[in-house]
């Protein structure tokens, strides 16, 4: 009985030490916890959506979809074949050319006008504070941060695992030169060794001028967040990027609501809407999008182009992995919206229409 009590003991200091390491990161304190308990989506603790968003459905429990994740059979969550990529020279481009490239899940670099952007980038193989789990497809990880040039703005969605990783953010640090992400969010930062000059964290709604003609609004998204027990004690995003050429909508996680046409009306139309697809289930279904919900979501931004991200990389559901490529172009198709589906790595040039592959038909 006394080995079984010591065992378990050390076990439970085993996790207490795991769960204390520096990838967790922090709870906010001192002036940034200020600024979130003054917010007016801090109630109760934590930061609320603007609709009531359980994270699962009514009837829905925690040990079903356990069940179903582990035991149930039927859907090719894994590729059966390494993804095919194209890898850009992103040490070499043209200054004068707008373009994206998508590296996989919810992460993209972007060159606006000049300016460079990177988005939620995971390049450490996985999404998941244990190296063996939630790896990234063969083939998904092409890049990796010394093929990046210099950030002039990371901008981070939420702290979630498959947005903010750890060793990805260490690493970009030389290259970074300012941080854009929600209240709460940049005591991770700070904890990682990030200046916290160099960091803009930001409630719903706010407006930061980057410099002339570079505009970022902070607009809502239907999530939550944490990455440890404790939940939503930081703030998810999306945002507007304004350029002096384009409108760009960047989409964090976020389940389908009346935010979209909020945001479309006051700041639309886009040029681009950049929105997840993937990763959800009639479980989750309040903090997710599926597919049409997306589609929609994109119309009710009033966008001309939709980029589908969330997919490709990771799998965090139990649909297959290439069901959101397949659900979301049959529903842009029907509904006469314009959709970019590039492969890792492929460079979209944004001042242009462009044809891509159906690239994900080939893999066998």
């Amino acid at each position: 009985m006394l080995l079984f009590a010591g065992v378990i003991l050390i076990l439970l200091v085993a996790v207490y030490i795991f769960m204390h390491g520096p990838q967790f990161g922090v709870l906010p304190s001192g002036e940034s916890l200020q600024k979130i308990q003054a917010s007016a989506h801090w109630r109760d603790g934590q930061f609320q959506n603007l609709s009531i968003t359980p994270q699962l459905t009514e009837g829905a429990s925690f040990f079903r979809i356990l069940k179903k994740f582990f035991f149930e059979k039927g859907a090719q969550r894994i590729p059966p074949a390494p993804l095919p990529s194209k890898k850009s020279d992103l040490l070499h481009l043209n200054p004068g050319i707008n373009r994206l490239v998508w590296f996989g899940h919810s992460s993209y670099f972007m060159q606006m006008d000049g300016r460079t952007f990177l988005v939620d980038p995971v390049f450490s193989g996985n999404a998941s504070p244990l190296p063996f789990t939630t790896k990234s497809f063969e083939g998904s990880d092409i890049y990796a941060v010394w093929d990046l040039p210099a950030i002039d703005y990371l901008i981070i969605s939420h702290d979630h695992w498959d947005h903010l990783d750890y060793k990805t953010i260490l690493q970009l640090k030389p290259k970074v030169k300012r941080v854009i992400t929600g209240l709460g969010t940049a005591a991770h930062l700070a904890s990682w060794g990030y200046d916290k000059n160099r960091i803009e964290e930001k409630d719903w709604n706010e407006q930061i001028v980057l410099e002339e003609g570079f505009i970022i609004h902070t607009v809502p998204a239907r999530h939550f967040s944490g990455r440890g027990f404790k939940r939503n004690r930081s703030l998810w995003l999306s945002f507007v990027l304004i350029t002096p050429s384009k409108n760009i909508f960047i989409g964090g996680d976020s389940g389908y609501d009346r935010h979209f046409a909020e945001i479309g009306n006051q700041f639309g139309p886009f040029n681009l809407a950049i929105l997840e697809d993937g990763q959800y289930n009639k479980y989750w279904k309040y903090i997710h999008m599926n597919p049409e919900e997306t589609v929609q979501a994109a119309l009710d931004l009033r966008a001309d182009k939709l980029l589908p991200v969330h997919w490709a990389k990771f799998s965090l559901s139990i649909h297959s992995w290439d069901e959101p490529i397949i659900r979301i172009k049959k529903e842009a198709e029907r509904r006469n919206l314009k959709l970019l589906h590039p492969m890792i790595g492929e460079s979209v040039d944004l001042d242009r229409d462009q044809a891509f592959s159906s690239w994900w038909e080939r893999i066998q």
